[in-house]
């Protein structure tokens, strides 16, 4: 899942190495969502054992969900949100001219190049979902599509691409995918569109300014909370109602305790969303990736 960038103004006038700058581009704290969502499809697969073969194959996938394929849709984003990025962030690198633009293409072409080979060495159907990530990452940031000047619509992209085919990567890489893995992707997929407005807060004033119509821009901080709660609890809700009708009443229990324990935060972000919104990203959404690794170790006992 998508956590909060909290980058703050540096203090010094450094100038960080070239492979740092591409490493900042890439932005390394957003790397958990895609790289956790795989997990979660491996383990759900069923099919994942202890073995060091197995392990390797997990932390492979990991790593290119996470650093290579997540990697690759924030450079892109950071790229064409420089004029955006001019006023709410300018002393990112791309507005304060710290990285060039020749740097940000050569890191682009590595990390597509990297994505493409790790995945094809998983399988084709991983590779499959790779390249749909990588479709829908250009359409979410790029010009003329640049479906994330629609809060609905861009949303969607990201939560799809960060939860729901890094999950189904991670269940394809060792098993043929089946029909609960691919509900419950698509319904923490659901959550995961409320979660990506969280991110939007903090740039409210640039967004309206660039045109980039967000949840927290069309609907303003308070109603678009209350969406964000209401999203998030619905996919988890349905999720449990999944379990029950599959008689796994403990996997079905284990995620009511879980929601439920996110609403106190909840409680805290609704009633004031700008100040307590970092809060609640760490909080709220901590709660709802476990509910998601207690879904995919239910689904280990879900048939096809």
């Amino acid at each position: 899942m998508t956590s909060i960038e909290t980058s703050s103004p540096p203090t010094q006038v450094a100038q960080p190495s070239v492979l740092r700058r591409s490493l900042v581009l890439m932005k390394p704290i957003t790397w958990f969502g895609p790289m956790w969502a795989f997990l979660c499809g491996a383990v759900a697969s069923g099919a994942t054992t202890w073995s060091l073969a197995d392990i390797g194959l997990v932390i492979l996938g990991i790593i290119m969900a996470g650093p290579i394929l997540c990697g690759f849709s924030q450079v892109i984003n950071d790229y064409f949100d420089r004029d955006i990025d001019a006023v709410n962030e300018p002393y990112r690198l791309v507005p304060s001219g710290l990285v060039s633009t020749k740097q940000i293409f050569v890191t682009l072409f590595v990390l597509l190049v990297a994505g493409l080979f790790v995945s094809s060495f998983l399988n084709l159907r991983v590779m499959s979902f790779v390249i749909a990530g990588q479709v829908l990452a250009v359409l979410y940031s790029a010009p003329p599509v640049r479906a994330k000047r629609n809060g609905w619509a861009g949303n969607a992209m990201a939560a799809v691409s960060y939860e729901g085919l890094a999950w189904m990567a991670g269940h394809a890489a060792f098993a043929p995918l089946t029909g609960p893995s691919i509900l419950i992707a698509l319904l923490y997929s659901l959550g995961a569109h409320g979660i990506m407005s969280i991110n939007d807060y903090k740039s409210i004033d640039g967004d309206k300014e660039g045109g980039v119509s967000t949840i927290p821009v069309l609907y303003g901080p308070k109603v678009a909370s209350w969406l964000i709660v209401i999203t998030m609890n619905v996919a988890q809700i349905v999720v449990i109602g999944a379990f029950l009708y599959w008689n796994l009443w403990w996997a079905a229990l284990i995620i009511t305790l879980i929601l439920m324990a996110q609403i106190p935060i909840q409680r805290t972000f609704l009633r004031d969303p700008m100040a307590n919104y970092l809060k609640f990203s760490a909080i709220g959404v901590s709660f709802y990736v476990w509910g998601m690794m207690a879904a995919a170790v239910g689904l280990r006992s879900v048939g096809g």
